[in-house]
């Protein structure tokens, strides 16, 4: 079970000046930092900073991986759960290459997380020296900012400001690369209290006359919609979203991203537009007169064919990142702000809207377009067990997922009310993720029930750390989802390629036990059971949420069963298809 350190204040100031050596500086930095736990794999280059860490074992919890990556995407899990900036440690070469994905992930989703890598010492960067490698220029794309630490004299500031960058206006990963000597070498330190950076000026000045733009757009609406992503979550602006949302008699959209952000049991709740996302919302995201996009970003799963997204709309956009802003969608309105200043700065200027028949509209299509599948007395439906596990758990669980049907239909079939508890790779969309993330969601929330949903094929790919959970302990539950093939690989080639399936079939011939995951694990020392039948689900499911400890529920579902409703590829959100006998009909002619 994870802990959380009871000395929660900072290391006291070095009043004495005495000598520290580069790995004593980073780990007192990243306390400064508030950091308690980091997960990480040690190596040659980085032994001068694990050397030290057990002088700080009270204060911070190294925890040992099986893998970098999933290292990596723990720091992101407990990012996620927390709020807080996630932190792994890798060692130079492969150990710092195998963060790339984590690392990739993270700039995708705007995730918090400063990786520390090491490096070679100095004097043999660029000599093809044994595992060195160019990781400040292997990241330099998908990080928000990177560090090589040249002198141990810079290392406390570059890691103040590595948590800064991280942290501040649109959060991402940082990289911080460090040699092997400046970890060993010894000075008096100084740590810095503040950060003043040249050119990176996160805090951003609203301008109000945008606001009472928006607020009169809005106030003439016939048929708005908020179309709100992951910002809301990282801008912890959920409050004031609801505030807003339910002052005005606004429906609410959300991205996945964004999934949380707004509680689903509200009436004003469409859940999420776009591919696979409820034909409601996507139905009400493009009939709206007044799009009121809030920390989302117009990514291509939810707007289909771009040019008829929104088309009628007059679009107001809030987002920090101005980037954002005009490169997908052209906002009528833009607004670059924190989405929590922006909405509390709305919020007294609106008024409940009657939008009486706009309402009445919604509501037709929710009865017309419920999230479908047909139920089968013979088989489990992966649809089912998502409604079942939501049931047992009472809604209060924090879910990761991996990548694949099995996420699709989490996001669809579990209700979520509360932001941060569901916790998924979207925009890079890494199978693997689920297992490493619920490490780190688990250390984050010690006291929460965390639950990993995963398909077999997303599992397979890092179910390696089932070793740190049996470990550590951790109460980390598995609810494996296998139809024993990639599954939205063979939807898609069973639909758009002529049913040719490729290298999408995980077992081997007709054995059904291939792989084992029972073997699996068991070899790690965590309890698990398999069933198949209907009838066992929900005693199974009762069981595995009860049990003190680590868990893995091997559910088998339908191979053949796919998510929908889908908007396919390419096309516009008028083509969205509905069931699989119109998948059928449209698509094998």
């Amino acid at each position: 079970m994870p802990t959380t350190s009871d000395a929660k204040t900072k290391p006291a100031a070095d009043t004495a000046k005495t000598k520290r050596n580069g790995g004593e500086i980073i780990v007192e930095s990243l306390l400064r930092e508030g950091v308690e736990v980091v997960f990480g794999i040690p190596g040659g280059a980085f032994l001068p900073t694990y050397d030290v860490l057990p002088k700080y074992s009270k204060l911070l919890n190294h925890v040992l991986v099986a893998h970098e990556q999933g290292g990596a995407h723990a720091a992101e899990g407990y990012a996620r759960a927390s709020g807080k900036v996630g932190v792994c440690f890798a060692t130079s070469g492969p150990g710092a290459t195998n963060l790339v994905t984590g690392i990739a992930d993270a700039r995708m989703d705007s995730v918090p997380m400063v990786a520390i890598t090491a490096q070679v010492t100095g004097s043999l960067i660029g000599s093809d020296a044994f595992q060195e490698t160019d990781i400040v220029g292997i990241t330099r794309s998908i990080t928000k900012h990177n560090y090589l630490v040249k002198r141990t004299e810079d290392l406390a500031r570059v890691i103040k400001e590595a948590f800064h960058i991280a942290s501040t206006g649109r959060p991402g990963p940082v990289l911080v690369d460090i040699p092997k000597d400046v970890q060993q070498n010894k000075i008096v330190p100084e740590y810095p209290d503040s950060v003043n950076m040249r050119g990176y000026h996160p805090d951003v000045k609203m301008d109000f006359s945008q606001i009472e733009r928006a607020a009169e757009a809005i106030s003439k609406a016939k048929r708005p919609c908020l179309y709100v992503g992951g910002g809301v979550i990282s801008g912890e602006a959920s409050a004031e979203l609801f505030e807003f949302a339910t002052k005005a008699n606004i429906p609410v959209t959300t991205t996945m991203m964004g999934i949380g952000a707004f509680p689903e049991t509200n009436s004003l709740s469409l859940k999420w537009p776009g591919m696979h996302g409820a034909v409601y919302a996507t139905f009400a995201i493009n009939q709206a007169d007044v799009l009121i996009a809030v920390g989302a970003r117009f990514d291509d799963r939810v707007t289909g064919k771009l040019s008829e997204f929104a088309r009628e709309a007059t679009i107001i956009h809030i987002d920090i990142d101005a980037s954002e802003i005009n490169k997908n969608k052209i906002a009528h309105i833009p607004i670059q702000a924190h989405v929590k200043d922006a909405l509390k700065a709305l919020i007294p200027l609106v008024e409940p809207g009657d939008y009486k028949e706009w309402h009445e509209t919604i509501a037709k299509w929710k009865k017309q377009f419920p999230f479908y599948y047909e139920h089968s007395d013979s088989v489990i439906k992966a649809q089912w067990a998502i409604e079942k596990l939501y049931d047992v758990t009472e809604g209060k669980a924090v879910i990761a997922t991996g990548v694949g049907q099995h996420q699709m239909w989490t996001g669809q079939f579990y209700t979520f009310t509360k932001p941060r508890t569901f916790i998924s790779s979207l925009g890079l969309a890494t199978m693997g993720f689920g297992l490493p993330a619920a490490i780190g969601a688990q250390y984050a929330l010690p006291n929460q029930l965390v639950i990993d949903v995963d398909g077999d094929g997303s599992f397979l790919m890092t179910c390696h750390e089932l070793c740190t959970i049996g470990r550590q302990g951790l109460p980390v539950k598995v609810l494996l989802l296998n139809n024993h093939h990639l599954g939205m690989v063979r939807q898609w080639q069973d639909d758009f390629y002529a049913q040719n399936y490729c290298a999408t079939y995980l077992g081997k011939n007709n054995d059904m036990d291939y792989p084992n995951y029972a073997h699996i694990a068991e070899g790690f020392g965590i309890p698990n059971k398999r069933i198949s039948k209907p009838g066992e689900l929900v005693k199974a499911m009762e069981e595995m949420v009860s049990f003190n400890g680590p868990y893995v529920l091997e559910v088998m579902v339908n191979p053949k069963e796919k998510v929908l409703p889908i908007v396919p590829p390419g096309a516009s959100w008028q083509d969205v298809v509905y069931k699989a006998s119109d998948l059928e009909a449209r698509f094998r002619k």
